[in-house]
């Protein structure tokens, strides 16, 4: 009998990847469709410069929070029910971006939309739950985590690049330019409600509130004591009381996940020998993915004339910033096809010491333009590999019903080595700016720390993955039939 492509199990996956290919487009307008417009916002809300670092660090905060927590409720109840959650939340948060006109209801408006950092981990498990049933779950979701990150920095590109624009077309009305990126979050909650099919929930499962109060507590602590020292600097003693505290919250968490018979995250799980290097190498690349990239805009902009920096204008700055997304959309094509023809372990560690090798070269070549758009377009092949491949390898790790919750922690772990990185770096380069010869030897040496721990960070994540055992994240072989 023949089947229709909609009725096989690669027609509904193939059409499953479309739909979200869509979500992880708005996700890219989220991610790109502000930033041109931060000295807008910044007047428009009549606030100070320095200021909106409140509103990231926020959004850092919550994302670090509740991308867990609703990865683990998608595990027990379903993910598209989850990602349809997520979704009404940063839809009613981009709305609330519209309408708000005071720093206060702003900032809690730019938190919420934060929601949005879930979707891709709810999608690779809804795509590793489809890919199952076909016993090719792991390559299915290597492929298509591959297409979704070409469609999140595809939307990225669309979101900055439309925004300055739209905002010249209505006559620099910030209201009506904030309305794009809350109709396109409206729409796709259509698009998931309507086209996105659910996955196999694991029933009879409790929420684990204890172990989640004390996994909230802790980042809480760590992520806000790092915002903090990026805000009031190194010599504020409480800051760093806030993340030793941070630190100490993990030990009785850890005990009581050891004993709870459904914890909120599974130690023993994450203790596999095919998770824990993932897991870390998220938290190392998160130093260069979230924290590198304003280092290179400031190094980017800054006139020649100090001994150091390209002295470009914004839009060099953005064609800089547009190379790098392109690389990374060419990286995450390729890691599919290399790990087919080697092995996904393999193909990771490549990916890791391209980023390694590109921030690396910084060091020696820095002076000319050419340069630095080299460098980074080889740390974004790395870098695009790795934003879709790390989840898709955590999900093909973790055991039934908990597919959900180890994407999610690969976020969360990039997360706070992005929150690490921004502090440190910010440490860094005014330290360095007060304690060398020179202004110029200062911010120059400031700025070599910087990627030196980039690429020292990714190679040590390289390393940390020849760990890993050779045949992992792969497809289980197939059971001959005598």
């Amino acid at each position: 009998m023949r089947l229709s492509l909609r009725g096989s199990a690669v027609g509904v996956t193939a059409s499953l990847i479309g739909f979200l290919a869509l979500v992880e487009v708005t996700s890219g307008i989220l991610q790109g469709f502000y930033v041109p417009l931060i000295p807008d916002l910044v007047q428009h809300l009549g606030i100070h410069d320095a200021d909106f670092n409140w509103f990231e660090a926020a959004q850092l905060l919550l994302s670090a929070i509740v991308v867990p927590v609703l990865a683990k409720i998608g595990d027990m109840v379903g993910h598209k029910r989850m990602l349809l959650v997520a979704t009404v939340v940063t839809a009613g948060a981009s709305w609330w971006l519209v309408a708000a006109g005071d720093f206060t209801s702003f900032l809690l408006a730019w938190a919420l939309q934060g929601f949005y950092v879930v979707w891709l981990p709810l999608e690779v498990a809804l795509i590793f739950d489809r890919g199952r049933r076909t016993g090719r779950g792991a390559s299915q979701t290597r492929r298509a985590a591959g297409l979704l990150v070409v469609a999140l920095e595809a939307g990225a590109i669309i979101g900055a690049l439309s925004s300055g624009r739209v905002f010249e077309a209505v006559g620099q009305n910030v209201t009506v330019t904030l309305m794009i990126p809350a109709i396109a979050v409206t729409l796709v909650f259509f698009v998931i409600l309507l086209g996105v099919p659910e996955s196999t929930p694991s029933p009879g499962r409790k929420l684990d509130l204890v172990g989640f109060t004390l996994l909230t507590l802790a980042l809480l602590l760590i992520t806000s004591g790092l915002t903090f020292v990026r805000i009031n600097g190194p010599e504020t003693w409480w800051v760093w009381l806030l993340v030793a505290a941070g630190v100490a919250a993990f030990v009785p968490f850890g005990l009581w996940e050891l004993r709870s018979p459904d914890p909120a995250i599974d130690l023993r799980m994450l203790r596999k020998p095919a998770m824990w290097p993932v897991q870390l190498t998220a938290g190392l690349v998160g130093i260069s993915l979230l924290g590198a990239q304003a280092p290179l805009s400031t190094f980017a902009g800054t006139d020649p004339a100090n001994g150091y920096g390209l002295g470009l204008d914004a839009s060099s700055i953005s064609n800089l910033i547009g190379l790098y997304l392109v690389s990374m959309i060419v990286g995450a094509l390729l890691f599919p096809l290399l790990s087919s023809l080697t092995t996904p372990r393999v193909t990771l560690i490549g990916a890791a010491a391209l980023v390694g090798v590109g921030y690396g070269l910084f060091l020696p070549f820095h002076q000319e333009v050419w340069q630095v758009f080299v460098n980074m377009a080889i740390a974004g092949l790395g870098s695009g590999a790795l934003v879709g491949a790390m989840p898709a390898a955590a999900a093909a790790a973790a055991p039934i019903g908990q597919t959900g919750i180890a994407s999610a922690l690969t976020n969360t772990t990039k997360t706070i080595g992005g929150s690490f990185a921004s502090a440190v770096f910010a440490v860094v380069l005014i330290q360095g700016a007060s304690s060398a010869v020179t202004a110029t030897a200062s911010s120059l040496s400031g700025y070599l720390v910087v990627w030196a721990i980039c690429a020292g960070g990714a190679f040590v994540a390289a390393v940390l993955l020849v760990f890993v055992p050779k045949l992992a994240f792969g497809d289980p072989e197939p059971v001959s039939s005598s």
